[in-house]
């Protein structure tokens, strides 16, 4: 029998029951021993080994060593590196490996990487590892990967293929890396990567950050209930990281009580992650001090984050300069959205020039908000190009309003095509304003003059509703004054009154005095004059010329000369040029019946 002569295998299982069947073997060996038999005095050294009889099996070893029995010479080896006698180990062990022991071999690669002497270390180790030695292939791929060469892929693999949990684990992280979302993506839904494959190899094998890289896996893939179930695993052996993942996966199902003892469990092993979610958690709750515990917990673990959000609570709190401070901390530590905050905070006391830079670092690191914050500040100076350029940007990382300012620019260039394009990311992502200005796109008329390009190819099991009307709709039910205008107006047009006034009566009492003015109209011709009156005047008040010109006719049909005149006066003075005129008339017309 081969001991293995792996010292920290064998230190890892440990002294060996004593068992009756293995007294009797024993006592068979030793009574083999004592007649000379040479295999049977190195079975017993190697059991006295295992047991920690160190004194006992040394006899028995030096004894069948020599007689030229390897597997002796290999676990005298390691008996003597037991002891402490790791160079006279080493002279036994390279006698165990000449002679073709691959544990021997593997044995002594280790020594000679422990000393440093990697080129003797690879050399005895790829000996163990082409001998199909498990350890020996694993310790040859670490030492490989060391030198980030691209063979030690080849290794983990072997020692994985004969069970070796560490190396499954090893070349999964290879494979994991090299397998991108685009490659996952053409294997199909839950279909399992090769990755994934080793994962599970070595989680089920026990090793708790497989099991967490599992769990991301598959959390990634939306197979949230196995995700669980691995980090759960994960997080049972000890698993920071992975006890932080379950917290934000209960949190997501609604259970925070649940959330926050992972959490806490996570943070008290040193996890920032976890701490910084206790902080929002307790924030969310109204409990700042606690809140604020967490959050410089977080930062005593090396989590920068933990300073930025630090800063969004002293700011919530309205401690202006402690959240500068904060932010600044985290800024200068390289947390984008921190320079964001910086930057913000200096522009708000117009200091445009020191904002500049922190808007630029941020941006340069990935913040899509700093990139939309730098359009505004070129924007604000006249610099359109420069301002276009960072809106594109924002854009095309997703930013709502960035996508909506480069629409804007498109259709003022008289590019409706890509203006159609971007205005529909910006409605598609909640802007109003992006709603509203697609449906005025879709509602222009067709070059050859027919209908609205969004009327057009609309097939009839669909709903009568053009799609520039979904549109408007859509702003106008999220409190967009010219989009509840245009809405009534359209409803005006198909003859449902009942409809187009509750659409300006909305607009109206949201302040629109185009509202106000049009159910003005509506009014009137429903007969309702004095009432009519009264959304004019608000719409006039507002600036709404074409209804001080109605109130200034309603007044000259009463008789009140006086109040016709000032209402015209008024309506001369806001426009536009043809109520401006029609109104200058009407005034001399009153001014003369007034000096009859």
């Amino acid at each position: 029998m081969e001991f293995m002569g792996d010292r920290v295998s064998l230190l890892e299982t440990g002294r060996f029951a004593h068992t009756h069947d293995d007294a009797e073997e024993e006592t068979r060996h030793r009574r083999a021993a004592e007649s000379g038999d040479i295999a049977s005095m190195s079975a017993l050294g190697a059991l006295l080994l295992r047991r920690g009889d160190l004194d006992g099996a040394e006899a028995h070893l030096r004894g069948a060593t020599a007689a030229g029995d390897r597997a002796a010479a290999n676990n005298l080896g390691v008996l003597l590196h037991q002891r402490g006698y790791a160079d006279e180990a080493a002279g036994w062990w390279r006698i165990a490996a000449v002679a073709g022991s691959a544990a021997a071999a593997h044995a002594l690669g280790r020594h000679h990487r422990e000393r440093g002497d990697e080129p003797a270390a690879e050399y005895w180790l790829r000996q163990s590892a082409e001998s199909g030695h498990a350890l020996g292939a694993y310790a040859l791929g670490d030492l490989l990967e060391h030198r980030s060469d691209i063979g030690a892929e080849r290794w983990f693999r072997s020692a994985a293929e004969r069970g070796h949990r560490e190396a499954s684990y090893r070349l999964a992280r290879i494979l994991d890396k090299r397998e991108d979302e685009a490659v996952r993506g053409r294997a199909g839904p839950g279909a399992e990567s090769e990755a994934e494959k080793w994962y599970r190899q070595a989680a089920a094998r026990g090793h708790r950050r497989a099991a967490l890289h599992l769990g991301t896996l598959l959390e990634k893939r939306g197979e949230i209930q196995e995700a669980g179930r691995w980090y759960l695993t994960s997080a049972k052996d000890g698993e920071a990281r992975a006890a932080c993942a379950l917290g934000f996966l209960l949190r997501d199902a609604g259970d925070t009580d649940s959330a926050a003892v992972w959490w806490h469990r996570a943070a008290q092993d040193g996890d920032g992650n976890a701490a910084n979610a206790l902080g929002a958690l307790h924030a969310d709750r109204g409990e700042t001090q606690t809140a604020e515990r967490w959050y410089r917990t977080a930062l005593d673990a090396g989590d920068i984050n933990g300073a930025y959000n630090l800063g969004l609570l002293c700011a919530e709190q309205g401690r202006a300069a402690q959240a500068e401070q904060w932010y600044r901390r985290a800024a200068y530590a390289g947390h984008r959205e921190a320079a964001n905050a910086v930057a913000v905070m200096l522009l708000q006391r117009s200091d445009a020039a020191g904002a500049e830079p922190w808007f630029s670092k941020a941006a340069e690191a990935g913040s899509v908000d700093a990139a939309f914050n730098l359009g505004i500040l070129y924007a604000g100076r006249g610099e359109e190009r420069a301002a276009h350029q960072w809106y594109e940007r924002a854009a095309a990382a997703g930013h709502t309003e960035a996508a909506l300012q480069v629409g804007i620019v498109l259709l003022r260039e008289g590019d409706g095509r890509e203006a159609e394009r971007h205005l529909r990311c910006a409605a598609g992502g909640g802007s109003a304003e992006a709603a509203f200005r697609l449906g005025a796109l879709l509602d222009r008329p067709s070059a050859d003059g027919g209908a609205p390009r969004g009327s057009l190819g609309r097939a009839e099991t669909e709903p009568a509703m053009p799609e520039y009307e979904e549109w408007y709709e859509r702003a106008a039910r999220q409190g967009h004054r010219r989009a509840q205008v245009r809405m009534g107006m359209l409803a005006a047009g198909r003859g449902d009154v009942v409809e187009a006034a509750r659409w300006y009566r909305e607009a109206a009492e949201a302040g629109s005095s185009n509202g106000a003015f049009n159910l003005g109209l509506l009014l009137a011709r429903e007969g309702s004059e004095p009432e009519a009156a009264l959304w004019w005047t608000r719409a006039a008040q507002a600036g709404h010329g074409r209804a001080a010109l109605r109130l200034a006719l309603l007044a000259a049909r009463r008789g009140a000369l006086s109040e016709g005149q000032r209402w015209c006066a008024r309506a001369v003075e806001l426009g536009p040029a043809e109520v401006a005129e029609r109104a200058a008339r009407l005034r001399d017309a009153l001014q003369q019946e007034l000096t009859a």
